[in-house]
């Protein structure tokens, strides 16, 4: 699909330079033969692929429609940019989830409860948290106003530190709830126990159960290394790092159909290899448990307290409140005289650089950025769900490739051939937020039927429907659903990107994201009018990762 993109889309390639170069050019017979001369275009989809894909196998990606340079020096140039970025965002990712968990674990190596907690609103905090929005304002505070690091470019490691902690900070709220659902699923198996029982210290169970735990989320991370490669063009725009992402982007946008093919052979490339690596991880933490009967998964403990019940009600019952409070109120009245106001009685969420009223906007976005992603996270669930217990053994396919496709890459491909509009975006990103759910998912069904009780229901003669219904959905939905909450906020803020980028929901609507990318340019002078939609997020996140989903 890689090699025939150029022809994908129905037309001559040549015409489409012609028409990119000079749209008021007749694309006569000898104007379309200069091009094919002048780029080496093949006449036919046949041997055109055929001819990329051999290039590729010698590292030849082609010339550049724009430029007439090298596609290959472009890629591999923007691939170590982007690999070094993703790399660092990675490990604060891994570091910061393993630092909101600490003291939970802590506690729960000593009394045998759930790691959840406070911990568990930290990380859905940070899971809620816009990339773009933290960049913005790391790149105002930390960079201009303090001076503490470099504004742009990519000359060091001082330029990862900033856009590694833009997309970091984030990540590692997801990879907290993950590594949060697969250290209490361990904390109630019974080796915890017997070590408990045999009066083996904390500090040694401590570090047995992190690794345990991270067995389940290594894969997680290497999914999002794998992920970050392409999907940081927010980030990379921001402070103007000239990664893979922001390559892809332009070369899209500017119809370079070979850069782009470079640009997403590597990246599915990519993905294949670490979607394996990430495999493999698995079973060498897991060690001969993973094949010999060796784990028992059992139901985690639900965590002590009235809070852990109440809390996610009593959060979305204010979100509602403030939400019917906005639908009471005129979205789209403009007022100049009062852009900008901060909070008044009058405007108590103030106003927009438009003059209309943040508190009106924000109700009136709700319906449509949370029940979109309300729509996108049930499908990708299903098909996550779906996705990875259809195999026998865990293995790297589809899911790996595809996640390392940026859903604003995928959004422009499907706005390409359905137009722009917030079912397209909806698809876009739906095509993509399944899959780590499908990792997810692949990697406890690996465990589950690794264990004694899985192994005996096969041997007693079992199918595999009754085997399914049984024992594998009650075993991995509930840690799986969870992650999938968690992830809400973040389909909703892609949705959002989409739509900033004219793919989604039309200009001037007032989805959440759509209205934070409005008004960053005014973060500094008028905080207000990005501090609600931000708060709707983090609050959403919270309420979403504190719900329990019961195992059956």
């Amino acid at each position: 699909m890689v090699a025939a993109l150029p022809w994908l889309s129905g037309s001559d390639p040549a015409l489409t330079v012609l028409r990119a170069r000079s749209a008021e050019r007749e694309p006569d017979a000898e104007a379309l033969r200069a091009v094919r001369e002048e780029l080496h275009l093949p006449p036919d989809p046949v041997s055109g692929v055929l001819a990329w894909l051999g290039g590729a196998l010698r590292g030849d990606l082609g010339l550049s429609w724009v430029t007439g340079l090298p596609v290959g020096p472009t890629v591999a140039q923007a691939a170590g940019v982007s690999g070094g970025l993703a790399l660092a965002a990675s490990s604060v990712a891994l570091t910061g989830a393993v630092l909101v968990l600490l003291p939970g674990l802590r506690r729960s190596v000593a009394t045998g409860e759930p790691v959840g907690g406070r911990g568990a609103a930290v990380g859905a905090s940070l899971a809620a948290l816009p990339d773009f929005l933290l960049a913005s304002v790391l790149l105002t505070v930390v960079a201009v106003r303090w001076g503490l690091l470099p504004t742009s470019g990519w000359a060091g490691p001082p330029n990862a530190v900033l856009p590694a902690l833009a997309l970091g900070l984030p990540a590692a709220g997801l990879l907290s709830r993950v590594l949060a659902g697969a250290l209490d699923a361990a904390l109630a198996e019974g080796w915890v126990r017997a070590w408990r029982a045999a009066g083996l210290g904390r500090g040694v169970l401590l570090l047995a159960l992190l690794r345990r735990g991270v067995a389940v989320a290594l894969p997680q991370v290497l999914l999002l290394f794998t992920g970050l490669l392409g999907s940081s063009v927010a980030v990379e725009s921001v402070f103007a790092v000239p990664g893979l992402g922001a390559t892809v982007l332009a070369a899209v946008l500017a119809q370079d159909l070979p850069l782009v093919q470079g640009c997403v052979g590597v990246l599915v490339l990519a993905g294949s290899a670490l979607g394996a690596a990430g495999v493999l991880a698995h079973r060498l933490l897991v060690g001969p448990a993973l094949t010999g009967s060796g784990l028992t998964p059992a139901a985690p403990a639900e965590p002590a307290g009235r809070a852990a019940r109440w809390l996610p009600g009593a959060l979305a019952a204010v979100l509602l409140l403030v939400v019917a409070a906005g639908l009471l109120r005129d979205p789209d009245t403009m007022a100049l005289a009062e852009r900008l106001r901060p909070p008044s009685w009058a405007h108590p969420a103030g106003t927009d650089a438009l003059g209309r009223d943040v508190l009106a906007r924000f109700g009136h976005g709700a319906l449509l950025s949370v029940g979109a992603g309300l729509v996108v996270t049930a499908v990708s669930l299903a098909a996550g769900l779906a996705a990875g217990l259809a195999g026998r053994r865990a293995r790297a396919g589809v899911a790996d490739v595809l996640n390392a496709l940026p859903p604003v890459l995928v959004g422009i491909l499907v706005a390409a051939v359905a137009g722009p509009g917030l079912v397209g975006a909806a698809a876009a990103v739906m095509l993509v937020a399944w899959v780590p759910l499908a990792v997810h998912a692949r990697t406890l069904a690996a465990e589950v039927r690794a264990s004694g009780f899985y192994l005996a229901a096969v041997a007693g003669g079992a199918g595999h429907g009754w085997m399914l219904r049984r024992h594998l959905l009650p075993s991995v939905l509930p840690a799986v659903a969870r992650h999938a909450l968690v992830r809400l906020p973040h389909v909703t803020l892609a949705l959002a990107g989409l739509s900033f980028l004219g793919l989604g929901a039309p200009h001037g609507s007032p989805e959440w994201g759509a209205m934070l990318a409005e008004s960053i340019a005014y973060a500094e002078r008028a905080p207000w009018t990005v501090a609600l939609p931000a708060a709707g997020l983090a609050v959403l996140g919270v309420a979403a990762s504190l719900v329990r989903v019961q195992r059956r």
